[in-house]
């Protein structure tokens, strides 16, 4: 029997993961389906039961849930609990657990390319549920320095009281390391804008976008004409389903298959 699994958001219809996870579900021989479910946020309340109640196994959790499904499950692991998002549900034995691949993706995909970090400056721009994410990979791993965007500065400071948070308008007074975009800025079908002009991007070495659709959004293509070291979001979109589909299956996905994946995603994009 077919093991049924899906991703759970309000617009979908830009979604690679269906594309994804079937890769995985191929290359790995764990068989399943993966589909598109869009749920409106009055209903949010309902899905995990309705997970329950037709032996959906498993899911991902995308904008603008991320935060907002956590009080509706039945148990957090330890970085969803520390980063205080989830981005992957488990049905195990009817109880729902939160995990946050998203964590593990982004760090697979800064070994991948070998990005050092410890005592470097990264600025984040954005606040939301995957920034969360970012900033707890970074800080576990020894970052230098970390400094948030935000254009609502009142409720950053609530999110992060911690660190350091400056307005787009003062980000030309930085001088960092690695940039990373955790706002939705640029993706499809809104592809002609950037989070932060061209210019400001001179005063980084390492500019990575979260954004996966399009491939090469505007703030990676302006990277690229600047000579900087820019990665896309599909490596962390293939990164962390690949870890989502560890913990449904209880397994590890050799890197090879993981490689494989990314390769042929990039090849269809």
């Amino acid at each position: 029997m077919l093991k049924c699994y899906g991703v759970i958001g309000e617009k979908l219809g830009h979604s690679l993961s269906p594309i994804i996870h079937e890769k995985f579900f191929k290359k790995t021989g764990f068989s399943g389906t993966y589909n598109l479910f869009e749920v409106r946020r009055e209903d949010l309340k309902d899905v995990v039961k309705a997970m329950k109640v037709l032996g959906i196994k498993g899911a991902n959790v995308t904008i603008p849930y991320k935060i907002d499904i956590m009080k509706y499950l039945d148990e957090l692991s330890p970085e969803a609990k520390k980063i205080g998002a989830v981005n992957t549900i488990t049905i195990d034995e009817n109880r729902a657990i939160g995990s946050n691949t998203d964590y593990y993706g982004f760090g697979m995909v800064l070994e991948n390319h070998n990005v050092e970090l410890k005592g470097k400056i990264a600025v984040i721009l954005g606040t939301g549920g995957a920034s969360r994410a970012v900033s707890q990979y970074l800080l576990d791993q020894g970052i230098g320095e970390l400094i948030f965007v935000s254009r609502d500065y009142q409720k950053a400071k609530e999110k992060y009281s911690d660190f350091r948070i400056i307005s787009y308008q003062d980000l030309h007074s930085i001088d960092g390391d690695i940039l990373i975009n955790c706002t939705p800025v640029g993706m499809y079908p809104n592809t002609d804008v950037s989070p932060v002009d061209a210019a400001l991007l001179k005063q980084f070495k390492v500019v990575v976008d979260i954004v996966y659709n399009p491939k090469q959004t505007l703030l990676i293509k302006n990277a690229i004409e600047m000579g900087l070291y820019a990665i896309n979001g599909l490596d962390m979109l293939v990164c962390q389903a690949a870890k989502a589909q560890e913990l449904w299956n209880k397994t590890v996905i050799d890197k090879k298959i993981i490689d494989e994946v990314l390769f042929e995603a990039d090849k269809e994009m």
